[in-house]
């Protein structure tokens, strides 16, 4: 079919007024977004699959990590643009130099909801330990000094009037080695990794990391300090994520679509979470591992001032660091205020 130049020139305004109808945001953002394996990751993962970045205009690459302090670094580098993960020493002393910034939460510790799990190795279970209370002496695993690993053991030791030795080894991997050969002693670490290492009888659980810290925010949302200063763009990729926790939260802890939602979220998540299993062999632990992820993403600011303020008591940051070079409380709601 033929043309007109009346034709043509209609085409390119209506095309041109629907580009200005649009929202900037909405001509797809190509985003990298730094990810654990882990089921604690699972907005990520939802929003993704279900589509919601891309309706906010995003195009979201994930890109995966070991441990929480590598990922605050490929921030800080403009490697990452956006990611969910515990709050750490490197993160902070980014946050003081002005590269990275906390703005929402996600994971939290709830009552009556089975949270991160404190494990001990089987020799020290055959040595009569059975409790937090019987670590005084022994080793407690983490990734590196400052981690949220560290945070929890130093937290557990302190409740329990303990000493730990903390022992560093980089990665999660390598943690569960070390605990599975009783290299280290014990470890506290997510359910669904839990659940896994208890099941093969090499490791037992010995409490909860909720009795010792209620309310505690294990993860926060963060990006380069230059993203969340662009608010349309960290608000296009809240919105998305806050979708995506609904839904989880939906799906796993209202069991709101009853069996058949449980399994089709096991089913998405599954080749992010245990891309070597299949869904099946992976749906236990996933749903194992299921803790409330904060709604809108809101941010428990109590749980993370203990944070900053231990980190800052331990000297391991700077203690001049204020609580708003860390966090934007702009954009969620702040709750445990």
């Amino acid at each position: 079919m033929n043309t007109t130049r009346r034709q043509t020139l209609a085409l390119i305004g209506a095309t041109a007024a629907t580009a200005l109808a649009a929202p900037a945001i909405a001509q797809g953002r190509a985003i990298k977004v730094g990810a654990l394996r882990f089921t604690s990751h699972a907005p990520t993962f939802i929003a993704m699959e279900r589509g919601y970045f891309a309706e906010a205009g995003l195009e979201v690459e994930p890109v995966f990590f070991q441990a929480a302090q590598p990922m605050a670094v490929a921030i800080a580098a403009g490697d990452v643009d956006y990611a969910m993960t515990s709050i750490t020493g490197g993160l902070i002393s980014l946050a003081q130099k002005g590269a990275v910034k906390v703005f929402g939460g996600a994971l939290s510790e709830e009552q009556g909801i089975p949270g991160q799990s404190i494990l001990t190795s089987g020799a020290a279970m055959e040595a009569g330990v059975t409790s937090p209370a019987g670590l005084d002496g022994r080793r407690w695993g983490m990734t590196t000094a400052g981690s949220s690993f560290h945070y929890m053991g130093a937290k557990v030791a302190e409740a329990e009037g303990i000493g730990l030795e903390f022992v560093p080894l980089q990665k999660v991997p390598a943690v569960i080695g070390a605990l599975r050969t009783g290299q280290v002693d014990a470890w506290a670490i997510v359910p669904h990794i839990a659940s896994g290492l208890v099941a093969s009888g090499e490791v037992h659980e010995i409490g909860r990391i909720a009795d010792y810290l209620p309310g505690y925010q294990v993860t926060t949302m963060f990006g380069s300090t230059a993203n969340v200063a662009d608010r349309e763009l960290t608000q296009a990729w809240l919105d998305a994520m806050a979708r995506a926790i609904t839904d989880y939260n939906a799906t796993m802890i209202d069991r709101a679509s009853g069996e058949a939602g449980v399994q089709d979220m096991v089913s998405l998540l599954a080749p992010y979470v245990y891309p070597d299993r299949t869904p099946e062999e992976a749906a236990g632990p996933i749903v194992a591992g299921t803790m409330r992820i904060n709604e809108g993403a809101a941010l428990n600011v109590a749980s993370v001032r203990d944070q900053l303020d231990w980190f800052q008591s331990e000297g391991l940051v700077d203690a001049s660091i204020a609580f708003e070079d860390l966090v934007d409380t702009s954009y969620v709601e702040s709750v445990g205020a």
